[in-house]
Order: C-alpha cells, then structure tokens, then sequence
C-alpha cells in the first residue's frame, strides 16, 4: 500500500490536468465522468489505507523526496497517514466524490462545465496534500492551494462584479490568516530545526522553564491566527458567508468537509504544543464561543437560503474551536465528522431547491415545496434534525461531547454554548419551514417548472441523509450504552480522552436533556411562528424592529471594517500614489531628465561654428588654468 499512498493526490490533479486541458474539447459527459471517478478511485485508495492503520495501529508514512536541504536541516516531501489524517481522507474524498456526482446535474447546463471540474478535482487535490503532509512546510502548499482553488471556485461565474469582489475577499482574508502560519512556521525552525510533525513534538518537551510558555504561545497564537482566517472565526469570518457567490457545490465543498475544517485539524494535529500554552487554548475557547453565538444570531433573520446555511457554518465551526480550546479534541473533530454530513446534505438540498425555484434564494418567495420536491424535503429534514441537535441523529452526540466538556471546563461557557444551540434550532427549522411549508409565493412561471432533482442530485441527498443519521454511532458515549469508538481510534493522538465529568455539578444525562430541550423548545416556537401564525420575513423597503434589523444588516461588521481598514487604506494608498508616487518620486525622475534637457539646450547655444570663438574662448580657458595654478 506504501508505494500507492501518493496516487491518493495524484488521482486529483489528474483529473485536473485532463478536464483543465480538454475542457472546450471533451464532452461533458466524459468531464463528469473522469472528474468524479477519479475521487472515487482516491477514496478507495483511502479506504485500503485507513484499513492498513486500523490493522497495524502504526501511521503510514511515505518519504517521496527530499525537498530542501540547507546544512542540518531537511524538508522532506513526505505523506504521513495516522489516525487523524486517514479520517479526514475519508471525509475529503467520500464527501467529495458525492459533491463531483452532484455536480454533473447541477452545473450540466453551464458553459464552463469542464473548467468547474478541473478546478474542482485541483481543489481536492490540494485538500489532500494540507492533510496527508508530513510536515507543516507541505501542510503550508496544501494550505495555498485550497486558499487559491477558493478564490477560482468562488468567482468562477466572475463576470458578475459582486462575485468577483466576494471571491477576491475570501483570497485577502485568507491570506491575513495565512501571514500567521508561515511566521509560525519559522519560529518551529528557529527553535526546533524541524518542521516535520514527530521531530517538533518530540523536542517540545525539551524547552525548559519560562521560555517553554513564551516560545509555545507566540507558535500556537500564530497558528491559531491561521486557523482563524482558514476557518473564518471572529475577527476574519466576513469572507464566508460572501463565499455564496459561488456554485452551490463550491459551497458544499469548501464549507462542509474541506477548507474551513482545516484549521481545526492543523489545531487539533499540534495539539502537543497547545496542551503546554493554556493562554492560546482559553482564547481559542473564547473566540470559538463567541464565533458560535455571533454567527447563530445573524443567522436568525437572514432570507437567503444559503445565508443562513453560511452563518450556520460559521456558528458550528465556533463550536469545534471551543472543543479545542477546552481539551474536547476528540468531540471537536467527531463533530467536523458529522458536520461534514449533515452541512454537505443541507447546502446540496439548498441547490435542489434553488435548482427548482428557477435560481431563486430568497425564502419569502418560496413555500409549500415539500410536496413538489419529497426527496429533497425528507432529506433537508433529516439534516436539519443533526445539526439542531436532537438526538438520535448525529448533531447530538458531536455537540453534547463539545457540551460536556465546556461545562467542566466552564458552567457558564456551557450555558452561552446551550443558547446557542437553542438559536441554531430556531434557525434552520425556520428555514425548514420556509422553504418547504405554506403556500407557495413564487411567480407562477417558477410554480409551473417545479419538480424534484436529477437522480445526480438526489442520490448524493439520499447518502448523506443516511450518513446524518447514523454518523452519531461512530462516538455513542458509554453512559448511552456506546463503546465511543472515535475517541479509542484518536487515542494514540490524543491519549486518553478525559471524560466530560461533571464533580459537583449536574449529571451527564442531566446536561443532556438541557440541551436537547432547549432545542425542542426553539423547534416549537419555529413552529408556532412560521406554521401555526403562518409569518413571513418583512420585505427589505419595510421596516424592522432595532435588534432584528441589527442582525438582518449583520450587525454591520462589513460596514465597519470599510470604514476602519478599507476607506483608510484606501486614503494612504491615494496619499501615496499623488504624493509620494507622483510628486516625489516621479518629480525627482522627471525634474532630472527636463533639467537634463533644458541645460544641454542651454549649452548647445556655445556651438556657434565660428572659429574665432572657439580661439578666444580657448585662451580665456587657458588664462582660467594659469589663474587657478597661481593661487594654488
């Protein structure tokens, strides 16, 4: 298996060459086909791979060459697949493949079908390499890539200038965050002589006294900062929700299983320095935590379908950053598993939808679908169902494992953490019921063409369903009768996973029902409100109340940073090119050549061609040097 782990990336960037170059030749039907197959080929390779670490219980870890080599130290371009890496193989190409498949349906009329794939296939291919390198060096390329592949994915339908402006933000932002990492990055070879993953966690322990503080929080707080634009917590989430600007499998993709989990695995694969640096981990837990709440609030006024799926995401990558920051590695990435699931299923519902409302987005104008569009409805439910976090579908087995350790580790942080989850029950029933419920308040031209998806969409809906259901089993907690198979599988990662006891306070089972009736409670109200009252969402001329419209504007973050960080800039950058630019340095260039030019045209008036001149100015040079030899 060792000599076939680099066809796992490989078989991606394949299909990328083949689709990219043949793009305006091939048929679309061989496009699709080549650009899925090969993601199903890397998933079956990643299945033989999981299997040999499950066997073995020993990492894989291939050497392909060495990249660089300056005196001692070495950058190897080497995979390395363990416990943590060959989950995330599975999620990537699994995932993936079901999204490439959805994709042939939904992008089948688009005149860049074969560039979508192409650059779909390069996306994976990069996803890849961030999570099968050995080292933060290739960590680092895969990193870039995504952070490129989601500027392309993004702005792909560039010619709308709103799109285009939404892609080149995600691609600033990101490279914010990005700035961190790569200082972490030589700070590990100042200090450790090594970016490679087992060498640096072994001579972390090796740092002694107060520099083992200092060193480990300036790494893990720029790391983090990475993570923060990767993952799009506060302050660089703005880029995420603009990220809709994309194709709605673009939005699966990067906010499901990919790019905004990278963050939590880059935390979560150097947890050995995160564990000694309790400074970084209380701000990784109180930036999660005031993510999640932030984004779940502006999610509960928001009208465009894949707003609220897009604010949704930022709220639950919120959760998995408070997991980490409590020492919940285990639950945090057993909820970027089930989030992987039931986010996947809902953006891929929410295409389904739009697919069949004629491109529409905005949920007033829908209604009453559920009839029309049965798959996609019984589907969105059951997505809808995991990620409020009722039990038994998977939601609430990752989120209450989050839960139960924020309680130990704070009993207020857990009751912020239970709010928040009552939000994201209200918000995605209501978009449930929006969308699907009521009379239909389309045009009639949109009520005529309605009809469910392809069997290319509806397929991926189906396995994903069936995933966001059962996908809690892989972690059931023993007080559920469960054997929490994930936390036996991370253990030789994270050792023992510390139980999420509750000494002096409320019982397990206590925490439990806490949270699973706020989110009934909030499904209720959902209910009462947009079933039994029937009430629709304003339109945009009418007016709100201050804290709706508050969240509707989201909070005016946008706004804000225009006006503290864009127009600023913008003013230095004016200042700059007028003065310093035009006026000093082109001056001093320009002054230069025309007093250059006004001079010699000046002394061009010498050259009269008479020859008596030249006689009488050659003695008056000659009496200038017998003058200037005498007073010397």
């Amino acid at each position: 298996m060792n000599n076939y782990l680099w066809l796992i990336p490989l078989l991606p960037l394949a299909g990328f060459i083949i689709n990219g170059l043949g793009r305006n030749a091939l048929p679309k039907n061989l496009i699709g086909a080549i650009g899925s197959l090969v993601i199903l080929v890397a998933f079956g390779l990643s299945v033989e791979a999981f299997l040999q670490v499950q066997s073995t219980g020993h990492p894989i870890e291939v050497n392909i060459f060495t990249w660089i080599k300056v005196g001692n130290f070495t950058v190897p371009f080497a995979f390395l697949v363990d416990q943590l890496s060959a989950i995330m193989l599975l999620i990537i190409t699994g995932v993936g493949f079901l999204i490439h498949l959805y994709s042939i349906g939904y992008m089948h009329d688009d005149a860049g079908f074969g560039k979508f794939f192409a650059y779909l296939n390069l996306f994976v291919f990069f996803m890849l390499l961030l999570v099968m390198g050995s080292n933060y060096v290739v960590m680092f390329i895969g990193w870039e890539g995504v952070g490129l592949c989601s500027y392309l994915l993004i702005g792909f339908w560039f010619t709308n200038a709103d799109y285009a402006d939404a892609a080149k933000k995600a691609f600033v932002m990101n490279r914010i965050g990005d700035l961190g990492f790569l200082i972490a990055i030589f700070l590990m070879i100042h200090y450790f002589d090594s970016v490679s993953f087992n060498e640096v966690f072994a001579k972390v322990p090796g740092l002694h006294g107060a520099k083992v503080t200092h060193v480990l929080t300036l790494i893990t707080m720029l790391l983090f900062v990475g993570a923060t634009g990767k993952s799009a917590q506060i302050p660089l989430f703005t880029w995420l929700p603009d990220a809709m600007a994309g194709p709605t499998p673009v939005s699966a993709l990067i906010h499901a299983a990919t790019m905004v989990t990278a963050g939590i695995y880059m935390i979560a694969r150097s947890h050995v320095m995160f564990d000694l640096a309790p400074f970084t981990t209380n701000i990784v837990a109180i930036i999660g935590l005031a993510t999640a709440v932030f984004a779940a609030l502006i999610a509960l006024t928001q009208t465009d379908i894949k707003k609220v799926l897009a604010y949704s995401t930022v709220s639950q990558l919120g959760y998995m950053f408070l997991g980490l920051g409590v020492g919940a590695y285990t639950g945090s990435f057993f909820h970027v598993i089930t989030h992987a699931f039931f986010k996947a299923l809902l953006f891929l519902g929410a295409g389904s939808v739009i697919h069949a409302v004629s491109g529409e987005q905005d949920m007033r104008k829908m209604g009453g679908l559920y009839k029309k569009l049965p798959i996609t409805f019984w589907t969105m439910l059951m997505g809808t169902i995991a990620i409020s976090g009722i039990p038994p579908f998977s939601g609430f087995f990752s989120k209450d494992e989050i839960l139960a350790h924020t309680y130990q580790y704070s009993p207020i942080m857990y009751y912020i953490g239970v709010i928040t989850a009552m939000f994201t029950s209200f918000y995605m029933f209501r978009m449930l019921f929006l969308t699907f419920f009521g009379k239909f308040r389309g045009t009639h031209e949109q009520e005529h063409h309605l009809h469910e998806s392809p069997a290319t969409i509806t397929i991926p809906l189906i396995v994903l369903a069936i995933l966001s259901v059962f996908g809690g089993a892989l972690n059931i907690p023993a007080i559920l009768g469960g054997h929490e198979w994930l936390a036996h599988w991370l253990t030789p990662l994270f050792g023992e996973a510390k139980e999420g006891g509750h000494e002096g306070g409320i019982p397990e089972m206590g925490l439990m029902a806490i949270s699973v009736g706020a989110a009934v409670i909030a499904l209720v109200y959902a209910y009462i409100k947009y079933i039994s009252k029937a009430d629709i969402p304003v339109a945009d001329t009418e007016e709100r109340p201050l804290l709706t419209a508050l969240s509707y504007h989201k909070f005016y973050i946008d706004e804000l940073y225009d006006t503290i960080i864009r127009k600023p800039l913008d003013a230095i950058s004016v200042f700059f090119y007028k003065v310093v630019d035009k006026m000093g340095i082109d001056g001093l260039v320009n002054g230069l050549g025309s007093g250059t030019v006004e001079s010699s045209k000046g002394l061009r008036l010498l050259q009269t061609g008479n020859v008596g001149f030249y006689i009488f100015m050659m003695v008056i040079g000659i009496i200038a040097v017998l003058v200037y030899s005498l007073k010397f």
